[in-house]
C-alpha cells in the first residue's frame, strides 16, 4: 500500500506598516489566510508570496513603504501590496507603487481584505476550503491579533468625513463608514473572553461613530443599542467590567457630545483617558488647517472635563510650522500647552504631503524654523509632563504588566491608566521585596509610585 503524502501548506510573508488602524486591516487578512490553511513565513526568502501593508500618510512613511516593497521584491520577487499607499497616485500614472515597483503582482487600497485574498488565490492557490473555524491562533470571531494577548485594538469605523488641509487620509480611506454596533460589541466580548485586559478603541474619528447611519438602532445580545459613541462606549464599559478589563479611547475629536462620556470615566466604567488630536490652538491656524474646533473652545472643554473627572489624562498631537504660522500664532500654541497642561503631547514639524491642499497655502515656514518650533514646543510639553508625573510620586496605582522576566523577580514593566501602549510612558516595576511575590504578563497589580524618570514612573508592586 502506498502512503499518501500531504503537500506542505503554502507560506505567506507579511509586513504591516503604519498606524493601529492599518494593523487591524492586517489582522483581518492574516485571519483569513490562516482560515484558508495558509501558513505565515518569518522571512521573505522562505515565503511563496509576500504581502506588504503600507502607510502613505507622510513622506517618511511613503519612503519606508516603498523601501520595504523593494526589499521584498529583491528577496522574494512575488509581492502583493495593500494599504493606504496603494491608493496614492504617482507622478506620471494613477498609481505610485506600480510606477516605482512595476513588477508587484497586485496593488489594493486600505481595508481591502477580499481583494488581497483574490490576488493571493490567483498566484498561490488556497490549500483547502474550510467549513469550520480552523484558526488556532484566532480569538473567536475577533480573529488573529498581532498585539500581545493582554491588549488589542478594536476598530469601530473606517474613513473620515473631515477634509483637514494637511491630511490625505480621506482620499485613501474614503468617507466615514461605521461598523454595525452589534459586530463591534461581539468582537469586543470575544476579545475579553480570549484574555484581553485592555481594549483600545480606534478609528479615524471615534467621536463621529454612527453619523453616517444617522445613529440608527442596532441589536446586540437581543437588545437595542444605538450606533452612537456614547451608547457604544457605555456598553463596552459594561462588558469590560465583567472581565475586570480596561477600555481606552483614541482619536476622539473634541465635539460637544464628547462631554457625555466623562461621567462614565468618573464612575470608572472606562479609563479616564482621552486621545484628542488638537493639532494647534490659534484660531487662524486651525481655520487654515480646516479643523472642526478652535483653541478657545478646546480650553473651555478641557476645563469642563477636569471638573467632571479630575483624574482624566489627555494625550494629543500638534503641528508646528504649518504654512502661514507666525511667531505670535506659535506663541499662542505654547501658551495653550502651559494653560491646558496636556498630560502627554507629541509634536510634528509640518511636512508637506503630496496631494494635501495645505501645499497651496502661502507663507511656507522654512525647514529650520519648523524644527526649531517643534523643539521649543517639546521643551514646554516635557516640562508639563514632568510636573504631572512628579505629582504621582507616593500614590498607589493599578498597573497592567507588559513584561516580567523571571516571573517578575527581577522586576518588570507595565502601564497605568495614563499610558497607552507604544505611544506613552511606562511604569518600571522594581524587583519585589518579598521573595514570594511574582509578576505575570497581563495581570493587574497595585503599585506604589516611588519616583519619576523622564516620561516614565518607577514603582514597587504591593
Amino acid at each position: 500500500m502506498s502512503e499518501s503524502t500531504v503537500a506542505p501548506a503554502p507560506k505567506i510573508g507579511f509586513v504591516s506598516l503604519g498606524c493601529p488602524k492599518a494593523l487591524t486591516d492586517s489582522e483581518l487578512i492574516l485571519t483569513q489566510l490562516r482560515a484558508e490553511g495558509y501558513e505565515t513565513s518569518k522571512t521573505f526568502a522562505g515565503a511563496d508570496l509576500v504581502i506588504v501593508n503600507t502607510c502613505g500618510f507622510i513622506d517618511d512613511a511613503v519612503k519606508e513603504s516603498l523601501d520595504t516593497i523593494g526589499e521584498a521584491l529583491a528577496e522574494n520577487g512575488r509581492v502583493i501590496v495593500t494599504g493606504c499607499l496603494g491608493a496614492k497616485a504617482g507622478h506620471a500614472t494613477d498609481n505610485l507603487i506600480r510606477e516605482v515597483h512595476p513588477s508587484v503582482l497586485a496593488v489594493t487600497g486600505p481595508h481591502a481584505t477580499q481583494e488581497v485574498m483574490d490576488a493571493v488565490h490567483q498566484h498561490v492557490p488556497k490549500p483547502h476550503d474550510p467549513f469550520v473555524d480552523l484558526v488556532p491562533e484566532a480569538r473567536g470571531i475577533a480573529g488573529i491579533k498581532l498585539t500581545p494577548k493582554h491588549y488589542a485594538y478594536l476598530k469601530i469605523s473606517e474613513g473620515c468625513n473631515h477634509r483637514c488641509s494637511f491630511c490625505i487620509i480621506p482620499s485613501m480611506r474614503g468617507d466615514l463608514v461605521s461598523r454595525p454596533i452589534g459586530d463591534v460589541l461581539g468582537e469586543a466580548r470575544a476579545l475579553f473572553e480570549s484574555g484581553v485586559k485592555e481594549l483600545l478603541v480606534i478609528s479615524q474619528d471615534t467621536s463621529a461613530y454612527g453619523v453616517d447611519v444617522k445613529y440608527r438602532t442596532g441589536f446586540w445580545d437581543g437588545r437595542p443599542v444605538k450606533t452612537r459613541m456614547l451608547d457604544l462606549v457605555a456598553t463596552l464599559g459594561e462588558i469590560a467590567k465583567g472581565y475586570g478589563a480596561w477600555v481606552r479611547l483614541h482619536y476622539v475629536y473634541p465635539y460637544p457630545h464628547v462631554d457625555e462620556v466623562l461621567p462614565l470615566m468618573a464612575e470608572g466604567l472606562i479609563l479616564p483617558y482621552l486621545d484628542v488630536p488638537f493639532q494647534h490652538a490659534h484660531p487662524d491656524v486651525l481655520k487654515r488647517m480646516k479643523r472642526p474646533a478652535n483653541g478657545e473652545k478646546n480650553m473651555e472643554r478641557i476645563a469642563r472635563w477636569r471638573e467632571v473627572c479630575p483624574e482624566i489624562v489627555i494625550r494629543s498631537t500638534f503641528i508646528a510650522g504649518f504654512p502661514g504660522e507666525t511667531e505670535a500664532e506659535f506663541q499662542t500654541l505654547l501658551d495653550f500647552m502651559e494653560e491646558a497642561r496636556i498630560d502627554r503631547a507629541g509634536c510634528f514639524a509640518y511636512s508637506p504631503v503630496e496631494g494635501a491642499s495645505a501645499n497651496a497655502l502661502e507663507g511656507a515656514v522654512p525647514d529650520a524654523v519648523r524644527e526649531e518650533r517643534r523643539a521649543r514646543f517639546m521643551a514646554v510639553a516635557e516640562r508639563v509632563s514632568a510636573a504631572k508625573l512628579a505629582s504621582r510620586v507616593g500614590a498607589t496605582m493599578q498597573v497592567l504588566v507588559d513584561s516580567a522576566p523571571a516571573m517578575g523577580r527581577k522586576g518588570g514593566v507595565g502601564r497605568s491608566y495614563a499610558d497607552a501602549p507604544e505611544i506613552d510612558g511606562t511604569v518600571r516595576l522594581l524587583p519585589p521585596q518579598k521573595a514570594s511575590k511574582t509578576l505575570k504578563v497581563g495581570d493587574f497589580v497595585k503599585a506604589r509610585i516611588v519616583a519619576a524618570e523622564g516620561h516614565d514612573l518607577v514603582a514597587m508592586a504591593l
